[in-house]
């Protein structure tokens, strides 16, 4: 039961992930503006959190292809 709440939390962080990685590019192209940094700023944190964003999209593209 435990790894079945797991997984649904991670599904949920990483779609989270998703709009806040689709939303920034969004705004990138639309206003030259990154969300990301607004929010968190420049520096390593920011990194991890593209890191974070990148490791979300091969997740679900992963769940998507064993679907």
């Amino acid at each position: 039961m435990a790894k079945r709440k797991m997984m649904k939390w991670l599904e949920g962080f990483s779609k989270g992930l998703l709009v806040a990685g689709g939303l920034t590019w969004g705004l990138i192209g639309i206003a030259n503006l990154n969300l990301i940094n607004l929010v968190i700023g420049t520096g390593d944190f920011s990194t991890a959190v593209y890191i974070a964003i990148g490791l979300s999209a091969i997740y679900q593209a992963y769940n998507w292809l064993i679907k």
